[in-house]
């Protein structure tokens, strides 16, 4: 093992001394024209201030996360002699550095691959620098550590989960796939003690801690979701929209826009509806059980959402990896699609997001083509799922014995 420890290793610091490379090169057009590095600089940074005071951004529109993304981002003040964004960056690293650890040490466990390790630490470069300069990779890791805990301690489990959906709420699904029973109530309790206290703690230390939720409920289509996608196409058919730069992203107005937004919150509880479904409808479980049916839940509310940013895409390649450290999982083609699906999220956006945009037919292209690709991936998934745990077990055929001759008296032989 000592050998594929140590080529993850080199392929580790060569690929994210490359995004680093890219990062130090944001300005450059393809690159994003310093958009990227933005983000952290002087966004984070200005949250930064505010946080610092003790209040969340109230009056912010652009602040539309949960009260735990706080701490997260004081999270560099932690490091003395670094600047904000140098400070960011190195934590950024630090915490992918930890995610790729923890997926080598799953994957050298008996019945186990270092697949999920090479998953991650091959396919979050395909996000080109994205990664560095978005808190995505923190919460993913909260994901992750959860649910390569699940078979140690659930309460471990149930409270990372819980962390990481104070930060952005989708790490609540790493629990759904986990086993009926004790197993299902301990990391749910432990969640809901864990969330409860740390949010009972942050509303003590800051002001506002729930001023996310207008600005959350205020977000409309974006550009790069399937809703976004559909309206894009629409433009060419003589759709009058536009698209505008508000809640911290490029959004379609117009006629329709409300109505397509309502469409996908309507799918989102279709995607509820079928997760819960699944639950009641599900007989059998194995090791991968619960990482597979986490990449379904959160592939099922990611195609469903109103906005699919390109940092969306670090959740599934690390949920992905996860499932890739056990032999029994169902998402091999699965993971390949997400990773495809990744590759043109990274031409999307940098690269050409100005196509996109402007919904010029190369960037209509792109999205059908990345959309696509997550919608294949969502299918699919949630039916591999659907199939290995609810379809009735086979009993092998009884061996039927076959009874022996009677016996011929000899007098009749001769």
């Amino acid at each position: 093992m000592r050998h594929p420890r140590a080529a993850l290793a080199a392929a580790w610091l060569a690929t994210r001394a490359l995004m680093l490379w890219l990062l130090a090169h944001d300005s450059l057009p393809l690159l994003g024209g310093g958009n990227v590095a933005r983000e952290v600089w002087r966004l984070y940074h200005h949250w930064y201030g505010v946080l610092a005071h003790g209040a969340f951004p109230v009056h912010d529109t652009l602040w539309q996360y949960p009260p735990g993304a706080g701490p997260l981002l004081l999270s560099p003040g932690l490091l003395p002699g670094l600047t904000y964004f140098q400070a960011f960056v190195a934590l950024t690293l630090a915490t992918d550095a930890v995610v790729a650890v923890a997926l080598t040490r799953a994957g050298t466990r008996p019945g186990r691959t270092l697949l999920g390790a090479a998953v991650w630490v091959g396919g979050l470069p395909l996000l080109l620098h994205v990664p560095l300069a978005r808190y995505d990779v923190q919460v993913t890791a909260l994901a992750v550590l959860s649910l390569l805990t699940s078979t140690r301690s659930t309460r471990v489990c149930g409270a990372l989960a819980a962390l990481g959906a104070l930060v952005k709420v989708w790490p609540v699904l790493v629990l759904t796939g986990l086993p009926k029973g004790r197993a299902t109530r301990s990391a749910w309790t432990s969640a809901a003690v864990t969330g409860t206290t740390a949010l009972a703690l942050l509303a003590t230390l800051f002001d506002h801690p729930f001023a996310f939720l207008r600005q959350q409920g205020g977000r409309g289509v974006q550009i790069e979701s399937f809703g976004g996608t559909a309206l894009a196409l629409a433009r060419h058919a003589g759709w009058p929209g536009q698209v505008r730069y508000q809640y911290g992203a490029l959004e379609y107005t117009g006629p329709y826009v409300s109505t397509v937004a309502h469409v996908s919150l309507a799918l989102t509880v279709v995607a509820l509806a079928l997760v819960l479904l699944w639950r009641a409808r599900a007989r059998r479980w194995n090791e991968a059980t619960p990482y597979d049916a986490a990449l379904a839940a959160v592939l099922l509310f990611t195609v469903t959402s109103r906005v699919i940013s390109p940092q969306y895409m670090i959740w599934l390649v690390g949920l992905a990896a996860v499932c890739l450290t056990s032999r029994h999982t169902t998402q091999r083609p699965v993971a390949a699609l997400v990773l495809a699906a990744t590759a043109v999220s990274a031409v999307v956006y940098p690269v050409l997001y100005g196509e996109v945009a402007n919904a010029t037919w190369t960037g209509c292209a792109l999205m059908v083509v990345r959309n696509g690709l997550l919608g294949t991936a969502a299918v699919l998934s949630f039916t591999r799922v659907w199939r290995s745990t609810t379809a009735p077990r086979v009993s092998p055929a009884p061996h039927r014995v076959t009874p022996p001759a009677p016996a011929v008296p000899d007098r009749l032989l001769h």
